[in-house]
């Protein structure tokens, strides 16, 4: 039987309406492996496999850490004043050095490059494209489906057709006509006049000019056709369905600095960069142990357990990298005018935070 109605019938001859805007869940097969798996939506997310690769030896650590000189602490409070209108550079020029004392800071990076993989039922009009049915071989499992790798450590995702999946079904929207009665006329291609209350007649016996003196009007949603097209198959009457498998790439970054609370707002920090002395990547990173922070490896075991629980089940884990970074901060003591001050330098861009600058003039713009 032909799935398509004779051009010929009319709207009368559409005993259904619009039908709905998803298609049921028993037009979908159940192929196996793919049960549940839902049409439109964020589709279902499947649970990879267990992990088959082994662990290694947790890598010996190195530390080293570089120093500022009073030379370069002077230069950057001399920058620091020249960006500031209102601050004189005399006390960066004149001050009597007191004491540098360094106070190391450390950024810790957790990076966890995870795949997740979800599935979901698609459908385009059938146009006579070639069908890849299950006649052609059993579908793979959604995580034996081979895609490609991006780059680790980038954002990516990928939307491939499941081999084997797809079938050819009737639009469940015009039940395989291409087209549907209008709901809006119901099938008649004219609507009452709405200005004259069908009258055809205005105030004073004047003609309606809305619908010409006929009290009734075309049917804007069909043009007045009684019938509206199907935008589901594009008329077609038919539509191929497939199971649409969407690859998600997701970088995870876990970071934080160890505050050492020494007065410099902690929030500094993200403007600033510093010197990687530690980076360790693979399949599964071990927790920092006896770092001369400890700091360091209280939050290398928090980001590490975090990641794990987060991602160890829902995603696979493809690749982890940690790295510390030294931020190098320096706390100046100095004395000027016989008055003693301080400021930090901090970051390799060598920044100043200095709150309490001597010599600031508070002038006014009238």
């Amino acid at each position: 039987m032909d799935l398509h109605q004779s051009e010929a019938d009319g709207p009368e001859d559409l005993e259904d309406e619009e039908g709905p805007t998803a298609p049921p869940i028993e037009v979908l097969d159940n192929v196996r492996g793919y049960e549940g798996t839902v049409a439109g939506g964020d589709g279902n997310y499947i649970f990879p496999p267990p992990s088959d690769k082994r662990e290694r030896a947790q890598p010996q650590l190195e530390w080293r850490i570089p120093s500022i000189t009073e030379d370069a602490a002077r230069e950057a409070l001399i920058q620091f004043a020249a960006a500031h209108c209102c601050y004189s550079s005399s006390p960066a020029r004149d001050m009597v050095f007191q004491d540098l004392t360094p106070f190391n800071m450390y950024r810790y990076r957790l990076e966890t490059f995870t795949e997740s993989r979800l599935t979901e039922w698609r459908h385009v009009p059938f146009t006579g494209q070639s069908v890849d049915s299950i006649a052609c071989g059993s579908p793979p499992l959604p995580w034996d489906v081979v895609v490609e790798i991006p780059p680790m450590f980038q954002d990516s995702t990928k939307k491939v057709p499941v081999p084997h999946t797809a079938a050819v079904k009737r639009c469940h929207k015009c039940k395989g006509r291409g087209k549907y009665r209008c709901s809006q006329c119901g099938g008649k291609g004219k609507l009452k006049c709405l200005l004259c209350g069908s009258r055809g007649v205005v105030h004073r016996n004047k003609r309606c000019l809305q619908c010409g003196g006929r009290g009734m009007k075309r049917c804007g949603p069909c043009l007045g056709r009684g019938t509206r097209t199907c935008h589901v198959c594009k008329t077609s009457g038919q539509l191929l369905f497939y199971i649409q498998l969407t690859v998600k790439w997701t970088n995870n970054v876990f970071e934080q600095v160890a505050d050492q609370q020494i007065g410099l707002p902690v929030t500094l920090f993200r403007e600033v960069t510093g010197q990687n002395v530690f980076a360790d990547e693979s399949y599964q990173v071990y927790t920092i142990v006896g770092f001369p922070d400890s700091l360091i490896d209280q939050i290398s075991q928090q980001g590490v357990q975090e990641h794990q629980e987060k991602f160890g089940r829902t995603a696979c884990i493809l690749q982890q990298r940690q790295t510390i970074e030294l931020i190098p901060v320096t706390k100046v003591h100095f004395q000027w005018k016989g008055r003693e001050h301080s400021y930090f330098v901090y970051g390799t861009e060598k920044n100043v935070y200095a709150p309490d600058y001597p010599s600031k003039c508070h002038c006014a713009i009238l």
